[in-house]
Protein backbone atom coordinates (compact mmCIF):
# COMPACT_ATOMS: atom_id res chain seq x y z
CA UNK A 1 0.00 0.00 0.00
CA UNK A 2 1.09 3.53 -0.66
CA UNK A 3 2.13 5.78 2.18
CA UNK A 4 -0.79 7.95 3.30
CA UNK A 5 1.43 11.01 3.82
CA UNK A 6 2.62 11.10 0.20
CA UNK A 7 -0.21 13.40 -1.01
CA UNK A 8 0.49 15.82 1.84
CA UNK A 9 4.21 15.92 1.03
CA UNK A 10 3.46 16.51 -2.64
CA UNK A 11 0.98 19.25 -1.76
CA UNK A 12 3.54 20.90 0.56
CA UNK A 13 6.17 20.89 -2.16
CA UNK A 14 3.74 22.36 -4.71
CA UNK A 15 2.71 25.11 -2.27
CA UNK A 16 6.35 25.87 -1.46
CA UNK A 17 7.23 26.17 -5.15
CA UNK A 18 4.19 28.40 -5.74
CA UNK A 19 5.19 30.70 -2.89
CA UNK A 20 8.72 30.86 -4.26
CA UNK A 21 7.46 31.83 -7.72
CA UNK A 22 5.18 34.50 -6.25
CA UNK A 23 8.05 35.92 -4.21
CA UNK A 24 10.28 36.07 -7.29
CA UNK A 25 7.57 37.91 -9.23
CA UNK A 26 6.93 40.33 -6.35
CA UNK A 27 10.66 40.87 -5.87
CA UNK A 28 11.10 42.09 -9.44
CA UNK A 29 8.56 44.84 -8.82
CA UNK A 30 10.31 46.11 -5.70
CA UNK A 31 13.86 47.20 -5.13
CA UNK A 32 16.37 44.42 -4.78
CA UNK A 33 16.92 43.19 -1.25
CA UNK A 34 19.52 40.68 -0.23
CA UNK A 35 18.35 37.55 1.52
CA UNK A 36 19.93 37.46 4.95
CA UNK A 37 21.86 34.33 5.91
CA UNK A 38 19.60 33.85 8.93
CA UNK A 39 16.41 33.80 6.87
CA UNK A 40 18.04 31.50 4.30
CA UNK A 41 18.99 29.11 7.08
CA UNK A 42 15.41 29.27 8.39
CA UNK A 43 14.05 28.34 4.97
CA UNK A 44 16.49 25.43 4.70
CA UNK A 45 15.34 24.10 8.08
CA UNK A 46 11.69 24.39 7.03
CA UNK A 47 12.38 22.49 3.80
CA UNK A 48 14.26 19.83 5.77
CA UNK A 49 11.26 19.59 8.10
CA UNK A 50 9.01 18.90 5.14
CA UNK A 51 11.40 16.36 3.65
CA UNK A 52 11.91 14.50 6.93
CA UNK A 53 8.25 14.82 7.91
CA UNK A 54 7.73 11.08 8.10
CA UNK A 55 9.76 10.98 11.33
CA UNK A 56 7.80 13.38 13.50
CA UNK A 57 10.53 14.12 16.01
CA UNK A 58 13.06 15.14 13.38
CA UNK A 59 10.54 16.82 11.06
CA UNK A 60 8.91 18.96 13.74
CA UNK A 61 12.30 19.85 15.20
CA UNK A 62 13.47 21.15 11.83
CA UNK A 63 10.19 23.01 11.26
CA UNK A 64 10.26 24.61 14.70
CA UNK A 65 13.89 25.68 14.32
CA UNK A 66 13.18 27.18 10.89
CA UNK A 67 10.17 29.12 12.13
CA UNK A 68 12.05 30.48 15.14
CA UNK A 69 14.94 31.61 12.91
CA UNK A 70 12.60 33.25 10.40
CA UNK A 71 10.64 35.10 13.09
CA UNK A 72 13.86 36.23 14.83
CA UNK A 73 15.23 37.52 11.52
CA UNK A 74 11.97 39.36 10.74
CA UNK A 75 11.92 41.05 14.15
CA UNK A 76 15.61 41.94 13.87
CA UNK A 77 15.15 43.48 10.40
CA UNK A 78 11.99 45.33 11.43
CA UNK A 79 13.79 47.02 14.29
CA UNK A 80 16.73 47.89 12.03
CA UNK A 81 14.61 50.02 9.67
Amino acid sequence: MADASLPFIALSVIILISIGILLIIARKKRTEQQLSPLSLMGMVFIILGIVFGSDRLIGYSFLGTGIVLAVYDAVKNRNKK
